[in-house]
């Protein structure tokens, strides 16, 4: 049976806002207004750019494969790119943490881990963003910070804002929570300059627009990191898991490559057991990124991991380019 918040995102996807609820989205968009004024007026700057990658709606839009892009282009550019992030889904001992190849995904969450892994880039996590700029900055030679997923951490001052969006849901019917699925009102789009929108297919008008693919970067074993490509798994029967905000786009990857699959969606930052996804035959097992860092302690030779990686047009990295140069100049090595 589908959970209350499977059947509010079909709702608020899929028709018009629910009037018994538009009277408490109200009061929610009071709230979220005055705490934006409260926390602005005592904003805390860190002493370099900071540029923050997030969305206005809720669930899983494309803002980690947007945020390793991020990081690789700044570091290409030859800035000395940090990353970090609340750490949802994890519960470290202390913070701010420093995640490593080495730390407990129970204690970092899964994004970060695995922003660390895929990108080789210092990432500090803590519920206090400013907390963790802060530490980063004592401890890594860093020169500008991304935040995962902080758009509506208004503590910490901000250069650049990118708010990522799925092309395919869109804003869904327009509403804030909890009769729609916005965080903050569709008028903040109008503050942002950089809006990426995942998939291509919003009828979202905007300036700073850049459309965004998702492209599967091969298969990796995770016993022994094996790498083969999607079209060697045409044909094969395989189950397709995804513990991500949106698992149809990934499953429609694999579907489109000649797969057949046995579907395994489980909710976003799912926290896997040991054996949880070792299924009653021998058929091969094709899990995102997000879910592999998680469930690689328990792997077999039948788990593997499709990679993606965000793929943008020249038009598009050009803009990126510009609202970059705008932060500083580029540093000297």
């Amino acid at each position: 049976m589908p959970s209350l918040r499977d059947r509010l995102q079909r709702r608020w996807y899929a028709s018009t806002p629910p009037a018994a609820l538009r009277p408490l989205s109200r009061v929610f968009g009071w709230i979220v207004a005055f705490r934006r004024w409260r926390l602005q007026r005592t904003a805390q700057r860190l002493r370099v750019p900071v540029i923050v990658v997030g969305n206005i709606a809720v669930g899983g839009t494309g803002k980690t494969p947007v945020a390793i892009w991020l990081l690789e282009h700044l570091r290409d550019a030859g800035w000395k790119p940090g990353l970090i992030a609340r750490g949802y889904g994890g519960r470290a001992p202390a913070y701010p943490l420093r995640v490593t190849s080495d730390t407990p995904v129970e204690h970092c969450g899964d994004e970060p881990l695995l922003i660390a892994l895929r990108t080789g880039a210092p990432v500090t996590v803590a519920p206090d963003r400013v907390a963790a700029g802060r530490a980063m900055l004592r401890s890594d030679d860093v020169d500008i910070v991304v935040t995962d997923d902080g758009l509506q951490h208004y503590r910490l001052a901000r250069d650049l804002e990118i708010c990522v969006v799925d092309g395919r849901r869109g804003l869904g019917n327009g509403a804030l929570l909890p009769a729609g699925p916005l965080r903050e009102p569709p008028s903040r789009l109008q503050e942002i300059p950089l809006v990426i929108v995942n998939g291509g297919f919003s009828a979202l008008e905007h300036p700073g627009r850049i459309d965004m693919q998702l492209e599967p970067a091969g298969v990796v074993a995770l016993r022994d990191a094996t790498r083969s490509t999607l079209a060697d798994w045409h044909g094969r029967r395989v189950h397709a898991v995804a513990g991500i905000g949106h698992p149809e786009r990934f499953f429609e990857v694999l579907s489109g490559q000649g797969i057949e699959l046995i579907l395994h969606p489980y909710p976003d930052h799912y926290a896997y057991a040991d054996g949880e996804l070792d299924f009653a035959d021998e058929l091969p097992v094709l899990m995102t990124e997000k879910d592999a860092v998680k469930y690689r302690p328990w792997a077999t030779g039948l788990h593997h991991m499709v990679p993606v990686r965000a793929r943008f047009n020249a038009d598009a990295i050009t803009l990126v380019q510009q609202s970059l140069a705008a932060l500083k100049p580029p540093p000297k090595h």
